[in-house]
């Protein structure tokens, strides 16, 4: 099978189940914005601990679930949808878990920082912003489209960008550089 297939040269696109839609539709650039996540938290990955980028690849399985589900629309057969992985139902609740452990090792955060720090931090940081750009177009795309996009799944991206944030932080931690406060220029 070859990487290329020609079927996009018009600017159109398959989703999961068969139907073509354009390569601009909402869905196609939320799952992108998701796909662009991944490969961001593959480069923090790559400066990354074998614990830490266990943990980030652990998140890279989400993420590729969560494009798997945007990829396949609302009327796609029972026999496609049963073809999904499943969404673990706990996966907001241990980003939390593990924010939870983080804040215990850094402190609590009395001030504003500014992103950056180590490599990993600075990394971490750039991850939290696609993040959030990705909850934003998920966010906009279930608006726009009345799309069927789970709860659990917005939920996720939400929690994910705050578990970035921490992760971040537990990374300077550990590389023995300090947070930088903001402070407002005068």
């Amino acid at each position: 099978m070859s990487i290329y297939t020609r079927g996009g040269d018009a600017g159109e696109t398959g989703l999961f189940g068969g139907d073509r839609v354009s390569k601009g539709a909402a869905r196609i650039g939320t799952y992108g914005d998701v796909d662009e996540l991944n490969s961001v938290l593959g480069w923090c990955a790559s400066v990354a601990s074998q614990a830490d980028s266990t943990l980030l690849q652990q998140v890279q399985a989400l993420l590729f679930s969560l494009g798997s589900y945007l990829a396949t629309p609302p009327e796609a057969s029972a026999q496609i949808r049963a073809m999904l992985p499943a969404w673990p139902s706990a996966a907001s609740t241990a980003l939390e878990k593990q924010i939870d452990l983080w804040e215990e090792q850094t402190g609590a955060l009395k001030a504003f920082i500014l992103p950056g720090g180590s490599e990993l931090a600075a990394r971490l940081h750039v991850a939290r912003c696609v993040c959030r750009r990705a909850e934003r177009s998920l966010v906009e795309f279930a608006h726009c489209e009345n799309a069927s996009v789970a709860a659990e799944h917005l939920m996720f991206l939400n929690r994910l960008s705050d578990w970035l944030f921490a992760f971040a932080r537990a990374a300077n931690h550990a590389a023995g550089t300090a947070d930088v406060p903001w402070v407002a220029p005068r």
